[in-house]
């Protein structure tokens, strides 16, 4: 079982009041759908987990119904949209990969998770392999693909993308993600293409160490690829930016402030420490400030007795407790690591919507988009959703992917970006009726 520290304590009645959603009139019921210079009759999702629709910490049945590609393709169906294939789990295999749910909060208001290992898709676990899919594919989403993966031989076969190995056929086992994107462009009439995450998202989530950003030329020269093979039929379509990680509960939830309060609460002299990288490499240790960055799985190991630490563990102290047993490097994004973060997210969103204007194409800005979200939050029909760990409903148990609401959220964003770049007039959705996060019934 998983426990993080929660931003603020928040009683379980309040949190349950804030998942309840409101029962609100369809603004939308005169709205008359139109494809304006669009052509929705085939539309194909190009993109990595926020595409499949991953969330909790894993791909599942539900989270694939509510993705946002599938949730676009509903509403496009109301404008001459066609079919939209995606490969679903099975209910017998709903679950998936497996993924986190919400068990319950400890008496001081700290969530509490499991992992579900039921009713799973797995075939193989040693290496672990998915239940292969049969069929078209028109979400090709790919979880954990970086826009610099797209040209490799073999990344789902043989080298270890799980999800991508189970979309591609055994016969075509060495077939690369662009030739699978190009093979299904042949015949697509709009796109959405949102690769990109992924090419900082591991460095910054292992404080980083764990990761390399990925270089901005190789970057762009692989974004102009995917964007040109989309484009070459004539088909249009949506790109969407690269949002700047540091805006989302996995690195907002667990401050710096919290748990220097919590341990000067259990010892005035104690306080915060963490190991950072210094100059040429090398591991420094110091007290940490509040411009630090801690992840959220720095919640499971901030506090607890380590081997050969002073600190027992009933006294509610010891990692992060004095210079000896800092915080670790992989769960701290410093002020030079949040730097080399927001430089390539500039440089990165700089190639992707220079492309898109080159081509015509609308363009979701999710940078922009999130951060707002991350400021005020976004209210519809009278229901305000947070950036919020748990209690702001648009962000799931992993503080990195939404939940089926901040789908529909993305969804509506996209529309309407959509609609004002081809004169189009597709509805969007109500938010509200997706849920947030779940709670343990």
């Amino acid at each position: 079982m998983n426990t993080f520290l929660f931003r603020k304590f928040t009683p379980l009645a309040a949190l349950l009041g804030l998942g309840i959603t409101a029962c609100q009139p369809d603004l939308e019921d005169d709205f008359k759908p139109n494809k304006g210079s669009a052509d929705f009759s085939r539309y194909i999702a190009v993109g990595n987990s926020l595409t499949a629709g991953f969330s909790d910490g894993g791909l599942y049945l539900e989270g694939q119904v509510n993705s946002y590609p599938n949730i676009l393709a509903t509403q496009f169906r109301t404008a001459g949209g066609g079919e939209f294939n995606q490969p679903l789990f099975t209910e017998a295999q709903r679950n998936g990969s497996g993924y986190l749910s919400l068990t319950g909060f400890t008496s001081a208001g700290t969530p509490t998770t499991a992992n579900v290992t039921t009713n799973l898709a797995v075939r193989s676990l040693n290496p672990t392999l998915y239940t292969r899919y049969e069929g078209r594919v028109d979400n090709l989403g790919v979880p954990g693909i970086r826009l610099s993966d797209i040209h490799t031989a073999g990344y789902g076969s043989t080298q270890g993308n799980a999800y991508f190995e189970r979309i591609t056929p055994a016969t075509t086992a060495t077939q690369t993600y662009f030739q699978r994107v190009k093979a299904e462009a042949a015949t697509a009439t709009f796109f959405s293409n949102w690769l990109g995450n992924n090419d900082i998202l591991g460095y910054a989530t292992t404080g980083g160490v764990g990761g390399i950003i990925t270089r901005t030329d190789t970057f762009t020269l692989k974004n102009n690829r995917i964007v040109n093979v989309l484009t070459t039929n004539g088909a249009k379509g949506i790109v969407a930016t690269i949002p700047d990680v540091t805006n989302i509960p996995f690195f907002t939830t667990v401050r710096v402030a919290d748990i220097r309060a919590r341990f000067k609460a259990a010892n005035p002299a104690l306080d915060v420490y963490i190991q950072t990288t210094g100059t040429a490499g090398a591991q420094v240790v110091r007290l940490a400030t509040d411009a630090d960055l801690l992840t959220l799985p720095s919640s499971a190991v901030i506090g607890t007795a380590t081997t050969g630490s002073p600190f027992p563990v009933g006294a509610g102290v010891g990692t992060g407790v004095g210079q000896s047993n800092p915080v670790p490097n992989q769960f701290v994004l410093d002020a030079t690591e949040q730097t080399n973060v927001r430089t390539a997210t500039t440089a990165f969103n700089t190639a992707i919507t220079n492309k898109a204007n080159e081509k015509g194409l609308a363009i979701f800005d999710s940078n922009a988009f999130f951060a707002r979200v991350a400021t005020s939050g976004i209210t519809t029909n009278g229901v305000t959703n947070t950036a919020s760990f748990i209690s702001g409903n648009l962000f799931s148990l992993d503080g990195v992917h939404p939940t089926p609401r901040g789908y529909a959220v993305i969804a509506n964003e996209m529309i309407r970006a959509i609609n004002s770049k081809y004169n189009a007039s597709v509805p969007t959705v109500n938010p509200n009726d997706y849920r947030g996060v779940r709670f343990p019934q």
